[in-house]
C-alpha cells in the first residue's frame, strides 16, 4: 500500500488478541478503542470511529449494530481471525468513500480457500486469566478431498466482571462477557480459483455498566432538557461521566442491563483466474445477516434492535494497460434497520446503496504512483411519514511513493471523500441510556466532505526500521453531535454540521540489537477541532511507549511500558481524563508435539495495577479499564 496498512497475522495477532476487536487493535500506533466495559469496543483510527471507520469481513459489510451505539458489539470474534488490515489511503475506496480514518477489513477461514494436502489441517487454542476470569477456547480444522474442502470452526468465551484497582466492590458491575461462535463452510477447489459459502451463528451476552435508569424519563423542550421536573444540573457530571469531587462511581448498580445479541449470516465468496481476456482475476464476496439484539432490564426483554440485509460486491483486476494496473469493482447494499420498545430512538428505515470504484497503480523507476475513484448512490427511506433521502457521492484519492534509498521511501497521500449522513443522523429522536443523551436527528443534513493529507517516511530493512507518519484532515460540513442542554451528566444533542479539522502523528522506530534482542520506541497523538471552534469530544489521549524483545532458542519475550498522558484539550461538557502508565509483558515457548506445532504462553497486562481511564470511551469516568491480569495460552497448528 502506498500508505501505511498495519497488519496483524501470525505470531504478532496471537499475541495481541483480545475478547473484541476494538481491545485486539487497541495498541497499535494510530488505534485506539472506544472500550464499553468488557463485552463491547471498536477501533477508533486517527480519532475516528464509526461510521467514519469501516469493519468489514473478507471485504463485506458486517450489518450488525456496532454502527449506532459504542454498547453495540462488532460481531468478529478475534480468536477465529487469520489476519487483519488496516487499510488507508486510496486502498480504503473499495470499501466506501466515507472511511476517512480507515477501514478495518478482518480475513478468516471458515470459506475455504484450498483443499489441504494431507487431507486436513486446523488450529486450537486455550486460555485463562485472572483479573477478568476469562476461559476461553477456539477450534478450527478444514478437512477435504478431490475438488472439496470443508471447514469446521468453533470458539466460545466466558469472562467475568473485572478487576479494576482502587475501585468500590474491586469489580466493574456489568463488565463480563459470555459469547459463542460456530461456523461452518465448503468451498468447490480448482486449479484456477474456488467458490465456496459458510453460515456462521453467533451469540453474544454481555453486561451494559453505567446505564442511567434516572433519566429515562427526560425529553426535550424545544432546545431545553426537562427530566421528571428537576432543574437543571450544571454543576454536576460531564459528557464522561467524571464526578468534579473526584468521586469515581462503581457504575449502575444491582441489576445491571445487559445485551443478549444473536447473529446468523451466510458469506458467499470465490475467485477464479483468467475469467475473460484482458482480465487476470475476478473476485467474489457476498454476506447476508439475520442480526438482533435485546437489551434486557430487570430479567426482561426492554429494547429490541435489529439489522436484515445483504452487500454484495464484484471486483475485476484488469491486465496492465498502459503501464496501470489495477481493479474494477461493483458494490450493493441493501438493509432494513429497526428499533422496538422502551429505548427505541430510532425509526425502521430501509437502506439501498450501490458504489462503482476503480484503484489503479503504476511504477517508473524508483516511483509508485497509486489512484483510486468511487462514485456512491444511497436511499433512506424512514418510517412514520419521514421524507425519504436520496444522496451521491464522489471520492478520489492519490498516492506517490518515492524509494530514494536502498530500503527507504517517503509516500505522500492526497485524498477528497464525500461520506453521506445514516438514518441515525437524520431521523433519531430519543432517549439513549447508552451514551447517557436523548438524541435528535436532523433530516436537513448533507453529506460531508473530508479533504485529506498524509506524509510516511519508512525504512524497511537492517539493524534499524521505523514507520512515521503525519497527517492534517480537513472535514467540510463535518457531521456531529451538538449538545444542545444538559442535566447532570445526561445531554439532549442534535446532529448539526461544522467544518472540522483533524491533525496527528504516529510512528515507530525499532532496532536490532543482536540476534537475540531489539527494542522499539512508539506513539501518537491526534487533536480534533472544530474548525475556529470548541475541540471535538473523546479524543485519544496521546501515548508515547519503549518494548524490548527477546528471542533464545524456543523462548521468546516481550516487555513494553508506555505513558499515556492526561488528555486536557476537551470539548464542552467535557472534564480532562488523566494520564496513567501501563506496563505489560509476553513470555513464549514453542513446542513440537508429535505432527503439531504449538506454543505456550504467558501474558501479563497492566502489571504496575494503575487505575486507568479511556478518553476515547463514553464511559470513561464510570468504566475504567482492567487492572492486572495473568493469561495463560496454550495454541497448536497441524
Amino acid at each position: 500500500m502506498a500508505t501505511p496498512a498495519a497488519v496483524l497475522a501470525g505470531r504478532e495477532l496471537a499475541q495481541h488478541r483480545g475478547a473484541t476487536l476494538g481491545e485486539t487493535l487497541g495498541g497499535l500506533p494510530g488505534i485506539a478503542a472506544d472500550t464499553f466495559g468488557g463485552g463491547a469496543s471498536r477501533p477508533v483510527i486517527r480519532g475516528q470511529a464509526a461510521p467514519r471507520v469501516a469493519v468489514v469481513s473478507d471485504g463485506a459489510e458486517l450489518m450488525d449494530a456496532s454502527g449506532v451505539s459504542p454498547d453495540h458489539a462488532v460481531t468478529i470474534e478475534p480468536l477465529l481471525a487469520r489476519r487483519i488490515e488496516v487499510l488507508r489511503g486510496p486502498a480504503t475506496l473499495r470499501y466506501g468513500g466515507g472511511a476517512i480514518g480507515g477501514v478495518v477489513n478482518v480475513l478468516d477461514d471458515k470459506v475455504p480457500r484450498h483443499v489441504p494436502e494431507d487431507g486436513f489441517e486446523g488450529e486450537a487454542e486455550l486460555r485463562g486469566a485472572t483479573g477478568t476470569g476469562e476461559r476461553a477456547g477456539a477450534v478450527g480444522i478444514t478437512a477435504g478431498q478431490g475438488n472439496l474442502a470443508v471447514r469446521v470452526e468453533a470458539a466460545a468465551r466466558e469472562s467475568d466482571d473485572y478487576r479494576v484497582p482502587h475501585w468500590h466492590g474491586s469489580r466493574l458491575e456489568g463488565s463480563y462477557n459470555r459469547t459463542a461462535t460456530g461456523t461452518l463452510g465448503l468451498s468447490w477447489v480448482t486449479a484456477r480459483g474456488y467458490a465456496g459459502a459458510a453460515f456462521t451463528y453467533e451469540r453474544r451476552r454481555y453486561g451494559l455498566p453505567g446505564h442511567g435508569h434516572e433519566y429515562e424519563s427526560c425529553h426535550p423542550h424545544g432546545s431545553h432538557l426537562h427530566c421528571g421536573g428537576h432543574g437543571h444540573g450544571h454543576d454536576h457530571d460531564d459528557d464522561h461521566g467524571h464526578d468534579h469531587d473526584g468521586d469515581h462511581g462503581h457504575g449502575a448498580g444491582h441489576g445491571v442491563p445487559r445485551i443478549d445479541l444473536h447473529s446468523r449470516r451466510f458469506d458467499l465468496r470465490g475467485q477464479y483466474r483468467e475469467p475473460l481476456a484482458g482480465f487476470e482475476q475476478v473476485r467474489w464476496r457476498a454476506g447476508f445477516t439475520d442480526y438482533y439484539h435485546d437489551e434486557i432490564e430487570g430479567g426482561e426483554p426492554a429494547t429490541r434492535f435489529a439489522h436484515r440485509g445483504f452487500d454484495a460486491r464484484v471486483e475485476w483486476v484488469h491486465r496492465p494497460v498502459l503501464g496501470w494496473h489495477g481493479v474494477i469493482g461493483l458494490q450493493g447494499v441493501h438493509g432494513n434497520f429497526g428499533a422496538s420498545g422502551e429505548e427505541a430512538f430510532l425509526p425502521d428505515s430501509r437502506r439501498d446503496g450501490a458504489g462503482i470504484f476503480v484503484l489503479e497503480e503504476y511504477r517508473w523507476g524508483d516511483w509508485r504512483f497509486e489512484v483510486g475513484a468511487r462514485q456512491d448512490w444511497q436511499r433512506i427511506r424512514a418510517a412514520g411519514g419521514r421524507p425519504e433521502v436520496r444522496m451521491h457521492g464522489t471520492s478520489v484519492s492519490a498516492a506517490a511513493v518515492w524509494a530514494f534509498a536502498p530500503r527507504y521511501s517517503v509516500a505522500l497521500s492526497l485524498s477528497r471523500s464525500q461520506r453521506l449522513p445514516t438514518a441515525q443522523e437524520l431521523f433519531a429522536d430519543g432517549v439513549h441510556l447508552a451514551t447517557r443523551t436523548y438524541e435528535t436527528g436532523n433530516p436537513g443534513l448533507g453529506k460531508e466532505t473530508s479533504h485529506n493529507v498524509a506524509l510516511t517516511l519508512r525504512k524497511t530493512e537492517g539493524a534499524t526500521t521505523f514507520d512515521v507518519s503525519v497527517f492534517h484532515n480537513r472535514v467540510k460540513d463535518y457531521i456531529y453531535a451538538r449538545t444542545l442542554d444538559r442535566h447532570e451528566d445526561f445531554r439532549l444533542i442534535e446532529y448539526a454540521q461544522h467544518d472540522a479539522v483533524f491533525s496527528g502523528v504516529e510512528g515507530e522506530m525499532r532496532h536490532r540489537f543482536s540476534p537475540v534482542f531489539s527494542a522499539a520506541v512508539f506513539g501518537d497523538h491526534v487533536r480534533g477541532r472544530l474548525a475556529g471552534s470548541a475541540n471535538l469530544p473523546r479524543m485519544p489521549a496521546a501515548r508515547l511507549g519503549v518494548r524490548g524483545n527477546v528471542t533464545w532458542g524456543r523462548w521468546s519475550g516481550e516487555l513494553e511500558y508506555y505513558r499515556v498522558f492526561a488528555q486536557h484539550e476537551v470539548a464542552a461538557y467535557e472534564s480532562p481524563s488523566p494520564g496513567y502508565h501501563m506496563v505489560d509483558a509476553w513470555l513464549a515457548y514453542d513446542l513440537r508435539i508429535a505432527a503439531a506445532d504449538a506454543q505456550v504462553w504467558l501474558r501479563g497486562t497492566n502489571l504496575l495495577n494503575k487505575l486507568a481511564y479511556n478518553h476515547a470511551s463514553f464511559l470513561a469516568g464510570v468504566a475504567p479499564l482492567p487492572g492486572r491480569s495473568m493469561m495463560l495460552g496454550f495454541r497448536a497448528s497441524f
